[in-house]
């Protein structure tokens, strides 16, 4: 399925987002990510992804 993620067209297997954030090889809990505009809770990573959907992820890091 094609989607959009951080602009950028992409396929992908997963077919949800809890699925894409471990096949793009990220940790749960490193991570957040918005979707069509509407940022998503955890507990929210088991919504089914659609065609085209926009995908915003952003890596959470720690430093000083």
């Amino acid at each position: 399925m094609k989607i959009f993620l951080n602009g950028q067209p992409r396929e992908i297997a997963a077919n949800d987002v809890a699925s894409l954030v471990a096949e793009l090889g990220f940790a749960n809990g490193t991570v957040l990510i918005e979707r069509n505009g509407t940022a998503l809770r955890p507990d929210e990573w088991t919504q089914p992804l659609a065609p085209d959907d926009q995908i915003e992820l952003l890596r959470i890091v720690a430093g000083g």
